[in-house]
């Protein structure tokens, strides 16, 4: 049975009533504290707690203690504040947020979702994760990388990982030593265009005391660091002409000298190499050596860029969040309509920038829904409807994962009530309308009239979805889209 008690601590009957029954209206069990003796005492038993509302606890000093207590007792209970009568709400650390007064359904739906994705993700937080970082994607193209992976990762052979930046070339270099005998040495990795070409053979192979200036002590260089394991030189294709020349020989004899010493010591270390660039271009204008290129080039392993895979979208925002989670650093969820504008999208940045994507939600929307509109500009984008196989995944759900501990009986999103003074049934024109005093919620405004309006076209078009979009002259996917989202189905009796 699915945890779904929502804690209420509040001095005002009254209020205590409304949340009541807004809590039953969203399939859950309200759990009321307003005697004040009793305020303490379950906070010792929070387990069965999906969430706790906060309000007016006979005075500021003793809410602050109050919430103090829930938050230090069991940090895996999403704790909201609910705003005083006079619309404040304390900023307390370690809330989840603040509910305004009066309430409405939608302000509470969307408390809950976001206290039972904040519960999902604690709760796995605490339990053991598998840092290793594999692969993630179902498409042709990846599943082919990881078969060559498979195929090579246990041998010897040296391994050249081609490439747009961003597409994840270095994941494969450690699939590879993960996987082969090698694995339980080390993993050294070398940026060759972010060392200068100087400096690069005392990177790679070391220095003696007073080998050059500067250099007063003798250092280990990437080479010996990685003595029985993988060598990973990543961007070689910005390595030095010279440079190239050293590390051929380090390839065909598998000796090298450190800088400043006669001594030849053995390099017992398997090499992978990966570059952006186009190394037979490279070839062609001098830039980077034939032989090397052969010798480096052994089993080729081309990673595809991540607009050539969009149904591995969705997959991949899934697994992001997950990592997010796992480090504490809050999480998300992605809705349809969200989903799919980012499967129109190319990114020229390929993962890198998917990844900076889901990051920068995350800080923006804290445990909360992203949808279309909540989206950076460039990544709105509406079009023709995807393919099927990339519509099929995102139908069925690939972040369901992260929303595990929803109620079995999950809320749907509901229309408020129909009256004379709704914008949809009133005679008058938007230029009559009055901004209320108290002022109003415009987001929620809006979406309450779009469901209204969806409804009533799909209503008129007797649930012929094609019809009803061209009566709100939308694309029929961005209509199946948004009746998903507000959970509207077609009438088909």
């Amino acid at each position: 049975m699915s945890v779904n008690n929502v804690l209420v601590v509040e001095s005002d009957i009254d209020r205590c009533e409304m949340l009541s029954t807004l809590i039953e209206f969203i399939n859950c069990q309200p759990v009321v504290i307003s005697e004040s003796d009793l305020w303490f005492e379950h906070v010792e038993n929070l387990d069965d707690v999906v969430m706790a509302i906060v309000g007016d606890c006979g005075g500021q000093n003793q809410t602050k203690q109050l919430l103090r207590e829930l938050v230090n007792h069991d940090s895996r209970v999403p704790v909201f504040v609910l705003e005083s009568s006079s619309g404040e709400a304390l900023d307390f650390p370690g809330t989840i947020g603040s509910i305004r007064y009066p309430i409405k359904y939608p302000q509470l739906s969307n408390a809950l979702q976001q206290a039972t994705i904040y519960r999902g993700m604690t709760a796995e937080a605490s339990t053991p994760n598998n840092l290793f970082r594999s692969l993630v994607g179902n498409s042709r193209l990846i599943k082919n990388v990881q078969r060559m992976i498979d195929q090579v990762s246990d041998s010897e052979a040296n391994v050249l990982i081609l490439g747009e930046s961003g597409t994840g070339k270095e994941v494969v270099a450690r699939n590879l030593h993960h996987f082969s005998s090698r694995r339980d040495k080390p993993f050294v990795p070398v940026n060759c265009g972010a060392i200068p070409g100087e400096l690069l053979e005392s990177e790679l192979f070391g220095h003696e005391k007073g080998a050059f200036t500067g250099a007063i002590t003798a250092r280990k260089g990437r080479f010996e660091m990685a003595e029985g394991g993988t060598l990973f030189l990543d961007e070689i294709g910005d390595m030095p002409l010279p440079m190239q020349v050293k590390l051929l020989r380090v390839l065909q004899e598998r000796t090298y000298e450190k800088v400043g010493s006669n001594k030849t010591q053995t390099a017992n270390v398997r090499v992978i190499a990966a570059t952006h660039r186009n190394l037979e271009e490279h070839i062609a204008d001098g830039r980077f050596r034939e032989d090397l290129f052969y010798r480096l080039n052994v089993f080729p392993i081309e990673m595809p860029a991540l607009r050539d895979r969009p149904e591995d979208i969705p997959l991949l925002i899934h697994e992001l969040i997950k990592r997010i989670e796992h480090e504490n650093r809050g999480t998300i969820r992605l809705t349809p309509a969200a989903i799919t504008s980012l499967c129109r999208y190319p990114w020229p940045g390929n993962v890198r920038e998917l990844a900076n994507v889901v990051e920068r939600l995350v800080i923006l929307y804290p445990y909360g829904t992203v949808d279309f509109d909540d989206l950076p500009e460039k990544y709105q984008l509406e079009g023709d409807e995807l393919p099927e196989e990339i519509t099929s995944i995102i139908a069925a759900g690939p972040q369901q994962e992260a929303s595990r501990n929803l109620p079995e009986t999950s809320p749907e999103i509901k229309p408020v009530p129909e009256t004379s003074s709704d914008p949809v049934n009133s005679s008058s024109g938007p230029e009559d309308m009055v901004l209320p005093e108290e002022g109003i919620d415009l987001k929620e405004h809006l979406a309450n009239l779009e469901y209204l309006l969806i409804k009533q076209a799909i209503d008129d078009a007797e649930g012929v979805v094609a019809h009803a979009a061209n009566k709100l002259k939308m694309r029929r996917t961005t209509l199946v889209e948004k009746m998903r989202k507000y959970g509207i189905q077609r009438d088909t009796e």
